[in-house]
């Protein structure tokens, strides 16, 4: 299938960059661009391209203005393009949105564009525009707890309620998210997603361990400072020395 794309960036190397990687490819039928926010929302109105590959920081209107001003709903599917911005890789990587980190390569690039063919053909439209409208509302409002987690599974998008999740274990650039038997992958790193999450109901034990505390069966006292966790499945894990003093006030009671 061809596929008309545009290209959004304030510079000149980042739009040629992104241009000769696109070349490459021989589904690639048109590639527009476009040099700011402004020409971007007018270039999406005139030529419904079928992907937008988005910079973040731009001047006057960035990129999340685009998708403001354009709509969500009606956004084409979207690969955002960031040089730095921690907060908002976080929330593409939560809500299953892909997104390029400058500077690209050519690796990364064919793998998001892979990616983005397979989407556009398997999902339809509005299920990215509710993808960009809970990215927009995490961008907008950092300090809500996540509620649920978008994951892939092959070529679906599979909604994992925060709540149904039991533990957390951090895997390399990855956390796995362990829900019964269940286990998915979300590319993310434990410290962001730590703060993303209800504190109410989930506590760091380790630094590559999180709890949802109403799984948690017991604990008890092992050797130097540390606790041995254990859920109401089962399951066992070893708290870390620095989380002692979270584990202790968790036994205490309110009164």
């Amino acid at each position: 299938m061809p596929w008309n794309t545009l290209l959004v960036d304030d510079e000149p190397l980042a739009r040629e960059g992104l241009r000769m990687l696109l070349a490459r490819d021989p589904e690639i039928a048109a590639i527009h661009e476009a040099r700011n926010g402004c020409e971007a929302v007018e270039a999406i109105r005139i030529l419904h391209p079928d992907l937008v590959f988005l910079d973040v920081q731009m001047p006057e209107m960035d990129g999340f203005g685009v998708v403001r001003e354009i709509g969500a709903d009606r956004m084409p599917a979207v690969i955002f393009v960031t040089a730095h911005d921690q907060h908002a890789i976080q929330a593409f990587e939560i809500n299953a949105l892909d997104y390029l980190l400058k500077p690209v390569t050519a690796d990364r690039f064919t793998a998001a564009l892979e990616r983005a063919k397979i989407r556009l053909l398997a999902l339809p439209a509005e299920n990215a525009g509710r993808q960009i409208l809970s990215l927009l509302e995490g961008i907008a409002a950092p300090s809500r707890y996540l509620k649920r987690f978008a994951v892939r599974s092959g070529a679906k998008t599979l909604l994992v309620p925060a709540e149904d999740i039991d533990w957390i274990g951090a895997a390399e650039n990855y956390v796995e998210l362990h829900c019964g038997r269940s286990a998915h992958l979300v590319r993310a790193a434990m410290n962001a997603l730590e703060k993303s999450l209800d504190p109410a109901v989930f506590l760091r034990i380790h630094r590559s361990l999180i709890v949802n505390v109403s799984r948690i069966r017991e604990f008890q006292s092992a050797d130097h400072g540390e606790y041995l966790v254990t859920l109401h499945d089962g399951t066992r894990l070893q708290s870390g020395r620095a989380y002692h003093d979270a584990l202790r006030s968790l036994a205490a009671n309110p009164f």
